[in-house]
């Protein structure tokens, strides 16, 4: 059996490439490494006259003209500093719906339109289900910008090599501490790792950050320390005035120096600010995970050859520290005991858990990959395939198009004689009927177009005892029982003091004037976005109600009463007595509203007061008033009808109050209840 394909995984960094090839056996079992390469830049990308582009097109060329690439799969890391790791711990939730959940969250934790984004999520821990539900399910949120992820890709597409695997740097970690460090292997598609009370955490020190990841192999819990390397040589070049290349030199060969005590002086406050985070960071994981038991600290990248900084963080943490010496995974003695491997031993943790990831041999699945280049070669796998098919059925069809020839020449007129007849007197008969209906279809036309022109006069007449007959049918009323009602604040009803009609020729302006008063969210949805337009009536009705009692709901009370009584009655196309929609008709009665143009109802303002109800007292008189405004249309042949907002002044009796269209309410004794309505269009 031949071997299955090999995976590259390739870490471009501040100081250099870091690349490392593994492959799976005939087992499917064994991963062996294959190949290595450690290339340096020439500079380091952070020093201030690099050109970190030109730097790293530079090594993945060297890369590229040393190793043969071929079919192998590539994945490439992004910084962790750069993304977004979000773990989110998840409500109840039905599994098949986990997936909007996620993308509600991904819009609340990205700070930026996920169409700049490419982001992409795994369950990490929990999600017992029960009784349907997903119960403490956390999953893993990761991020990162489109223009980013592409940036990351750019030298190894520019050589047009195809990169199969983009993730995260703090991801690779977690995937070398699960295979290598815990020895967790993959046992089907969804084996997970045993929930331990033992974590370990990954440090990987870069040039300007530290990576800290924590797990137990189930949970991961990541963290980025902006202290890197260059902090330490930036403190050389301040304290020992050096130039910034002569600083790493004497960093990196502290113990060689003429003064190393003096080297290691200046790097002190370095190295204490580094423990510093690193203890926040515990501390902080700690007060979030109270029964985790730190059992470990493994130290990862060159950063971590510093001399002295594995002794001072052991002293000052508490826990054991260790450094990356060898990978224990994997076999192929011809890379393990490689001198230049073995030096650079560190440095290969992120690579060594992408080429993992990449061959489908830790539970890490996630990837920001573009999904429009893997849409890309997913066709382009295909195309070979839907042309082998095409081929098949051109094929398939020459040979059925031959074997009808030949069944063609034995064919008899003679016999098929009484068949050909028989489909000639058809079409005649087919040919007559048409003849038939077309005839009859012009003398319908005909018709019809004399009903047209007698009643053409009655079309442009204007509706003004339908109008009002409709809004008296949307005016809510006692029914039934309701009538023996005798408490105002408990009977159904709106008194109407005014009813009044205006002409415009443009009704749009009503719209656009109460738009622009702040007046949008007053409208219904539809009726705020769409406007009215042309010729029509702006119709405005004034009234009040005593519908307030406290024991009714408070939505059903005060303006809401007119909001769900007359104004959702006038937005109908029809009122049907005997309909859900309708609480003031019966007996089958179907009154047109819509049908009539009324449209855009509108309750232009609503102010209600405390009143006090004298039976006694004149309707109308003091204590008591009340507007509802707005009702557009009625016009001619001019189509849809418009709205327009109007200032409206109301006043209450003696000791009332005064309210007026600029906003100011005067009150003095007992108020008078104002209640506002708009409804829009009348047509034809």
């Amino acid at each position: 059996m031949a071997e299955s394909r090999s995976a590259w995984g390739i870490d471009i960094g501040q100081v250099g490439l870091k690349a490392i090839k593994l492959r799976v056996g005939e087992d499917g079992q064994k991963v062996r490494a294959v190949a290595f390469d450690y290339i340096p830049h020439p500079k380091i990308l952070s020093q201030p006259d690099a050109i970190p582009e030109e730097l790293i097109k530079q090594s993945v060329e060297t890369f590229l003209s040393r190793n043969k690439v071929g079919n192998d799969l590539i994945g490439v890391s992004v910084p962790g500093q750069t993304s977004l790791a979000k773990f989110i711990k998840l409500p109840p939730v039905e599994p098949s719906k986990v997936s909007e959940i996620v993308r509600y969250e991904a819009r609340q934790q990205i700070p930026f339109d996920l169409n700049e984004v490419i982001w992409d999520f795994q369950p990490i821990g929990g999600g017992v289900e029960e009784s349907g539900f997903m119960l403490e399910a956390e999953v893993g949120l990761f991020a990162m910008k489109r223009e980013l992820v592409y940036d990351a890709m750019e030298p190894l597409t520019e050589q047009k090599v195809e990169v199969e695997l983009v993730q995260v740097s703090p991801l690779a970690l977690y995937n070398y501490l699960s295979f290598d460090v815990l020895g967790f292997r993959l046992d089907g598609d969804d084996a997970e790792p045993p929930d331990a009370e033992d974590f370990y955490i990954v440090l990987d020190m870069g040039a300007d950050n530290t990576t800290l990841v924590v797990s137990n192999g189930k949970s991961i819990w990541i963290r980025n320390v902006p202290i890197g390397g260059n902090h330490f040589t930036r403190a050389l070049t301040r304290e020992m005035k050096l130039t910034f290349a002569k600083a790493e030199h004497l960093k990196r060969n502290a113990t060689k120096a003429p003064d190393p005590k003096a080297v290691f002086q200046a790097m002190r406050p370095v190295f204490n600010d580094y423990v510093t985070e690193i203890q926040r960071s515990i501390g902080y994981f700690g007060s979030v995970n109270r029964s985790a038991k730190i059992t470990k600290v493994i130290g990862v990248g060159n950063g971590f050859k510093m001399a002295g900084l594995q002794k001072f963080l052991q002293q000052n943490l508490k826990y054991p520290v260790e450094r990356l010496d060898d990978l224990k995974g994997v076999t192929g003695d011809g890379v393990l005991s490689d001198p230049l491997f073995i030096d650079n031993v560190m440095t290969f943790a992120v690579p060594y858990g992408l080429a993992l990831q990449t061959l489908k041999q830790t539970r890490i699945h996630t990837t920001l990959l573009p999904p429009e280049i893997v849409v890309e070669r997913t066709i382009k796998r295909k195309k070979p395939w839907a042309a082998s098919i095409a081929a098949g059925l051109l094929l398939a069809m020459g040979i059925s198009t031959f074997a009808s020839a030949r069944v063609l020449n034995s064919v008899s007129e003679e016999k098929f004689k009484d068949g050909h007849a028989a489909v000639s007197d058809l079409e005649s008969t087919v040919s007559g009927n048409n003849s038939a209906y077309e005839a009859e279809k012009a003398s319908h036309d005909a018709n019809k177009k004399a009903i047209e022109d007698l009643t053409a006069p009655l079309q442009k007449r204007e509706l003004w005892m339908e109008l009002l007959k409709a809004v008296s049918d949307c005016l809510p009323r006692d029914e039934g029982d309701g009538l023996d009602i005798i408490d105002p604040q408990l009977q159904r009803q709106l008194r109407i003091q005014s009813f009044v009609q205006k002409k415009v020729e443009d009704v749009s302006e009503w719209h656009t004037a109460l738009v622009g008063a702040n007046l949008s969210e007053e409208f219904h949805a539809d009726d705020a976005e769409t406007a009215p337009a042309g010729l029509g009536y702006i119709i405005t009705l004034t009234g009040y109600h005593f519908f307030n009692h406290p024991d009714q709901p408070y939505e059903s009370r005060d303006r809401g009463f007119v909001e769900n009584t007359l104004i959702a009655n006038l937005r109908q196309w029809r009122l049907d007595g005997d309909g859900a929609q309708s609480t003031s008709l019966g007996g089958g009665l179907k009154t047109p509203v819509g049908q009539l143009g009324i449209s855009h109802p509108i309750v232009v303002w609503a102010l209600n007061n405390e009143v006090e109800y004298d039976p006694n007292a004149r309707i109308g008189s003091g204590g008591m008033g009340g507007g509802m405004s707005g009702m557009s249309g009625m016009s001619g042949m001019s189509g849809m009808s418009g709205m327009s907002g109007m200032g409206m002044r109301g006043s209450g009796g003696p000791g009332g109050g005064n309210y007026e269209s600029e906003g100011n309410y005067e009150s003095g004794g007992s108020a008078g209840q104002y209640g506002g309505l708009g409804a829009g269009g009348l047509i034809k």
